[in-house]
């Protein structure tokens, strides 16, 4: 390949070379270049000394971040005052000047050329009346809401209810800080409820889950929901209550076949449903109430009149326990509707309720009583006793508390009901109440002609009963020495264990005093009867020894019931470190919570002038000393 070579006189510019043709050419360019510069100087500064200063229009625009309802992001016309909704209504003076102003600015912003010191000024000046307002309405918005909140809580707690449903909060720093342990309690008890069983009957609070007791049948009917809504409202967990109260509303129902106890869904379901209606007015649960209340009537419909122990809900056929003497119905369970199914009548306008408990009164009023005394078991088709068994405890218990209560609702006019009450007690006093060797007063059972010294925890309900109808008596004295008595023995029997909780029988047998001898005895299932007791002695004497021994059953409580579900029964009190039985209890929350809750409240809260306690601790109003006004169903 021949080589190229370059003329001489070739010019190289970085060792490119160039034709020298291009010499003119460049020359052109770098005028070109020179006049593009000049041409951008000129509008620069032109635009500096000559247009407006928009920096301020910018920050005006930001001031649209205050408050959307104030500035609205279309903007305001022209010397437009602005609207403002409800909230904001309240803005005069300085403060809706200041709006104006800020809408004329904005508008004016393209005609002013603020120097850049005052513009800086101007911003602070903004900025500051911009936080000023920001919490002026901020201040304004809790005030609202605080008047709101205050006309909530005035209908709930001056409620369209009864008396006394609320409040009761103590003078005392120290006592006002065990009630305040109680509220915690129930809330614990509560809360893990509704984290782990919310709609089951009852809570297993170590395996964290739903249980159901067979009194409930099979079916998931919310027990605990109903059975602790009262004591929720009682203690002002209103978020908690309203929850409660919207499943009641939505979700409780009786649909579907199902076998249950008749007097357990009376006291727990009935029972707190007419609570309910009584402490707020809410007429649905009045209406919840007739829909339970309806399900159980077939059980009445026997030749006496005596229900039976079980019923079907959906078929309606009904029976009693078999284990109960022959096919004899339990006094404790037929003796005690009258609380309820007379409140029912009274608020529904529908005697059929009132007729099926007036029935059961006439024929145990008219039935021979064997030494006075009502045994256990009544045979339904005849109307006759069965076993020869009397106890205050287990299958006796609620139908003594009902015929004092009964009187006490009916506004002292249920003659019949004070006579019957009367008459049992002095019974119980002459024939089964013995003191031990000991000095601890206890009411025996009778068993086939002879005596049985034992008394279980159920029974420790009595001295709150004796107590309770002492000052109607006409030996006052002896009956507030009686129910004195039941307390001491019932504490006793707690303070005689390891874990300072009762077991669920009790003898005194030789040299047993207040103690259980049998292991099936031994166990403590949250039962409320002995603080149940305190609570009632406590109100009626003000002994300050009262609320110690309630607070000490606080105590045994948290060291041996509690866990992180919840609240656990145990299976022997004897033990430092005992078993515990996996369950909750419904009435732990209906009950032993809010005796514990009343022992340290003031007599206003639920006062017992005003208000009864059916066997599940639901208050119910007295008659002419409790009005209730219900509010329509939302």
């Amino acid at each position: 390949m021949a080589a190229y070579v370059l003329p001489v006189s070739q010019k190289f510019i970085n060792g490119v070379p160039v034709p020298q043709g291009r010499k003119t050419l460049r020359m052109k360019e770098k005028y070109i270049i020179l006049l593009v510069f000049v041409t951008f100087g000129l509008v620069c500064f032109g635009a500096f000394f000559f247009l407006p200063d928009l920096r301020d229009r910018v920050r005006l625009n930001n001031i649209r971040g205050v408050d959307e309802m104030i500035i609205p992001r279309g903007g305001i016309d022209k010397g437009q005052v602005l609207k403002h909704d409800d909230d904001h209504a309240h803005l005069k003076g300085e403060r809706q000047n200041f709006l104006v102003q800020v809408g004329r600015d904005r508008d004016l912003a393209k005609e002013l050329n603020m120097p850049k010191q005052e513009a800086e000024k101007h911003k602070e000046s903004i900025d500051m009346e911009k936080k000023k307002l920001a919490d002026q309405l901020k201040v304004e918005k809790e005030r609202k809401a605080e008047e709101e909140k205050a006309k909530e809580r005035k209908v709930e707690t001056e409620h369209e209810g009864g008396e006394g449903g609320q409040g009761g909060e103590p003078s005392d720093p120290e006592v006002r800080k065990k009630r305040d342990k109680v509220r915690e309690m129930m809330k614990h008890a509560w809360d893990n409820y509704e984290k782990y069983a919310w709609g089951a009957n009852e809570l297993r609070p170590i395996s964290k889950r739903g249980h159901s007791a067979s009194i409930f049948g099979s079916l998931s009917l919310g027990a605990t929901i109903i059975d602790a809504a009262d004591t929720l409202y009682v203690m002002e967990l209103m978020d908690e209550y309203k929850k409660a109260r919207d499943w009641i509303a939505t979700s409780f129902n009786f649909d579907g076949a199902n076998e249950l106890s008749v007097f357990e869904t009376n006291i727990r379901f009935v029972g707190g449903l007419l609570s309910l209606y009584a402490l707020t007015g809410d007429s649905m649960y009045k209406r919840k109430a007739i829909m339970v209340a309806d399900k159980l009537l077939p059980a009445f419909n026997t030749a006496t009149g005596i229900p039976q122990s079980m019923v079907n809900t959906k078929s309606g056929s009904a029976r009693n326990w078999g284990w109960a003497s022959g096919g004899c119905s339990i006094l404790a369970e037929f003796g005690s509707f009258h609380l309820e199914f007379v409140y029912l009548s009274e608020i529904s306008g529908n005697t059929v309720y009132r007729d099926k408990v007036m029935k059961i009164r006439e024929v145990l009023n008219s039935i021979e009583k064997p030494n006075g005394l009502y045994p256990n078991y009544l045979n339904p088709k005849t109307g006759r006793w069965g076993q020869s068994h009397t106890a205050i405890g287990a299958l006796g218990d609620s139908f003594y508390e009902y015929l004092i209560k009964s009187w006490l609702q009916s506004g002292k006019k249920d003659k019949i009901a004070k006579k019957m009450y009367d008459e049992a007690v002095q019974a119980i006093a002459d024939k089964l109440v013995k003191v031990s060797p000991g000095g601890l007063t206890y009411v025996a059972e009778y068993k086939s002609g002879r005596l049985e010294n034992k008394m279980d925890h159920l029974g420790c309900f009595a001295g709150g009963m004796f107590a309770l109808g002492a000052k109607y008596s006409d030996d006052e004295e002896k009956y507030m020495n009686l129910g004195a008595g039941i307390s001491n023995t019932c504490h006793e029997s707690y303070k005689r264990s390891e874990t300072k909780l009762g077991p669920e029988a009790f003898r005194f047998d030789g040299n047993t005093e207040a103690k259980s001898i049998r292991q099936n005895e031994k166990y403590y299932i949250l039962r409320p009867e002995v603080v149940e007791t305190h609570f009632y002695m406590w109100r009626l004497t003000k002994e300050e020894k009262y609320r110690d021994w309630n607070w000490e059953a606080v105590q045994a409580l948290e060291r041996h019931c509690r866990t992180d579900g919840g609240y656990t029964g145990i299976r022997d009190v004897y033990q430092s470190s005992p078993s515990q039985d996996d369950v909750q209890q419904s009435f732990f929350l209906a009950e032993t919570l809010k005796y514990l809750y009343l022992t340290f409240s003031e007599d206003s809260l639920i006062p017992l002038d005003k208000w009864v306690f059916n066997t599940e601790a639901h208050p119910l109003p007295i008659q002419g000393a409790n009005t209730v006004i219900e509010k329509k169903e939302k």
